[in-house]
Parts: structure tokens; C-alpha cells; sequence
């Protein structure tokens, strides 16, 4: 069953804010392999100009697809999380994430597609910190695959 088109353009109310840790940017930095010093090194983040360490470029991911849960949840939308996979990312940097940031994401959908029974969401997630200020702008593409009977038929 498709989804409905009438939920283009539903922004849901901000997430509880995530505040950032050193420690977490660095588990993130040597989950994906990235050495920069900048991630683990607050002396190597002054020397590059920031207050502090700074996360990876994907490292808010985690934070606004836990954000995007409202809209996965969302009942009355219908999306079976069971057949989905996650389809593709983008990011708009105003400024990096920074150890000690207190991020809240507010979720919007901002296209629901149909393709050969496949249901295709897109989520935008606007990250501010605790002054309001924009932080980064995360696109997600997720695709709920479609059910056998409807491939086969």
C-alpha cells in the first residue's frame, strides 16, 4: 500500500536535544577509520582553528535518523519499517559539530515517491544547537521495498 502524499511537507516537533561528547566523537572517528586529529585531539581541534574536538561529517547521521524516528513511527503514515532499507545521505555543513554541542533536530518530510511498488521517503532534518543557531542540514532517503506478492505481480 502506498503512502500518502498528504504527509509531504509534515515537520514533526523537535527532537530532545543530544549533547555531544568527546568520547563519543571519538568512538565514532575509530568506528569509520578516520585518524584526523581534529576528532580526538583537542590541541590538534585549537590548531585548525575550533574550541574543541570536532565529530566526523557523518557522524550527526545518528543523530537525525533518531530524530527521523517520529516519522518511521508515525502510525497514521504506515510505513512497514521491516521492508525498508536506508537508500542514500546528504549533508549541508554551516559549521561542524563540536564536542560540548546541545543539537536538536526538528524532521520534515519533504517527498514520498511510488516506483515498481516501492515506497520512496525523504526526511530533511534541521540540526540547531542550544542558541538556535543552524548547525547542518541532513537529507535521508529511505525505501520501503515492496511486498513480494506486488513484485510479482
Amino acid at each position: 500500500m502506498a503512502l500518502d502524499q498528504s504527509f509531504v511537507g509534515r515537520t514533526y516537533p523537535p527532537a530532545a536535544p543530544y549533547e555531544v561528547g568527546r568520547e563519543k566523537i571519538r568512538e565514532f572517528a575509530e568506528a569509520v577509520g578516520d585518524t584526523n586529529p581534529a576528532y580526538t585531539d583537542p590541541e590538534a581541534a585549537r590548531a585548525y582553528g575550533h574550541a574543541d574536538v570536532i565529530a566526523p561529517p557523518t557522524f550527526v547521521f545518528s543523530i537525525t535518523f533518531r530524530a527521523a524516528g517520529q516519522v518511521v513511527e508515525d502510525p497514521q503514515l504506515g510505513l512497514d519499517y521491516s521492508r525498508v532499507v536506508h537508500g542514500d545521505q546528504k549533508f549541508a555543513y554551516t559549521r561542524p559539530v563540536r564536542a560540548g554541542d546541545r543539537l536538536t533536530v526538528t524532521s520534515t518530510i519533504e517527498a514520498i515517491k511510488s516506483m515498481a511498488g516501492n515506497d520512496i521517503l525523504d526526511i530533511r532534518g534541521e540540526v540547531h544547537d542550544a542558541s538556535g543557531d543552524h548547525v547542518v542540514t541532513a537529507w535521508t532517503k529511505l525505501v520501503a521495498r515492496a511486498a513480494e506478492e506486488v513484485r510479482a505481480g
